[in-house]
C-alpha cells in the first residue's frame, strides 16, 4: 500500500484543483485500491474571521494589489482550472471564512470513522466551498455536511461546541513548518519525497511511478543476504 500525505486548506483553490488531478493520476495509472491517503490540516489564515466580510474579488484586489476588474479575471482563470478538471467551480462567489472547525472536523472523522467516511467528507467539504459556495465557520453547514457522510450528529455536535481536536490540528501545522511548508497543496509520497502544488495530471503519474520504483526497490533491498538479532536470510 502507498500512503500519501497531503496538507491542504478547504478555502485553497488550488488544494481542491490539485487533488482531483492526483486522483485521476491515480485512476488512470490502476490505483485505486493502492493507495491511501492521510489528511494534514494547514490553514491558509488562521485568523481568518468566522463571518464574511467581503467578495472573493475584493480580498483579491486587496491582498494582491490588484484593480478589482483584475482581481476578478485571476479568480475566473482559477475557477477554469477547476471546471477542466470536472469541478463546479465557483470561487469568484466563494464566502470566505475561518476553516478551523471544518479541520478539526475531518480530525473526528479519522478518529472514529473509516477511510471512505473521511474521503467522502474531505471532498464534501471542499464542495460545499467552491461549488456551494456555503459558509465553513458555520455549524450547521458543517453538521449538515458531516451527517451527509455518515457521521453521527450527536458526535458531530459534541466536537464543533467544544474545543476538541483543536490541538490534532496545530500539531499538523507544526509539522508542517518543521518541514518547511509555505504553501499547499503539499503532498509527501511515501514519507520518500515531496511534491509542493497542484501538479497536472501527467505530473502526478510521474511521482506516483517514482513511488513505486522507490518501494520496489526497497523490497528488492529486504532480499539480500543479511543477519539480524533474530538470525540471517538463508
Amino acid at each position: 500500500m502507498m500512503t500519501l500525505t497531503i496538507w491542504s486548506d478547504f478555502a485553497c483553490p488550488y488544494c481542491y484543483i490539485g487533488e482531483r488531478r492526483l486522483q485521476k493520476a491515480i485512476e488512470v495509472m490502476g490505483l485505486t485500491d493502492e493507495v491511501r491517503i492521510d489528511y494534514r490540516a494547514y490553514e491558509l489564515d488562521p485568523n481568518a474571521p468566522k463571518v464574511v466580510t467581503g467578495s472573493t474579488p475584493e480580498r483579491f484586489a486587496r491582498k494582491y494589489r490588484l484593480s478589482l476588474e483584475d482581481a476578478r479575471k485571476k479568480v475566473d482563470e482559477i475557477s477554469a482550472l477547476g471546471r477542466e478538471i470536472g469541478i463546479d467551480f465557483r470561487y469568484a462567489t466563494t464566502q470566505y471564512s475561518n476553516t478551523r472547525d471544518a479541520h478539526r472536523l475531518m480530525k473526528l472523522a479519522e478518529a472514529k470513522y473509516d477511510r471512505a467516511t473521511v474521503e467522502r467528507l474531505n471532498e464534501a467539504l471542499f464542495a460545499a466551498y467552491f461549488t456551494e459556495n456555503l459558509v465553513l465557520a458555520d455549524h450547521a453547514v458543517l453538521l449538515d455536511k458531516a451527517v451527509s457522510v455518515g457521521m453521527n450528529a450527536d458526535d458531530v455536535k459534541a466536537v464543533l461546541d467544544s474545543d476538541e481536536y483543536a490541538d490534532e490540528v496545530r500539531l499538523d501545522e507544526r509539522e508542517a513548518a518543521m518541514r518547511g511548508v509555505r504553501g499547499v497543496p503539499y503532498i509527501v509520497f511515501g514519507g520518500n519525497f515531496a511534491v509542493p502544488g497542484a501538479m497536472e495530471v501527467d505530473g502526478f503519474k510521474m511521482a506516483l511511478e517514482r513511488e513505486l520504483r522507490n518501494q520496489k526497490q526497497a523490497e528488492e533491498a529486504q532480499d539480500v543476504h543479511s543477519c539480524g538479532p533474530e538470525g540471517c536470510k538463508l
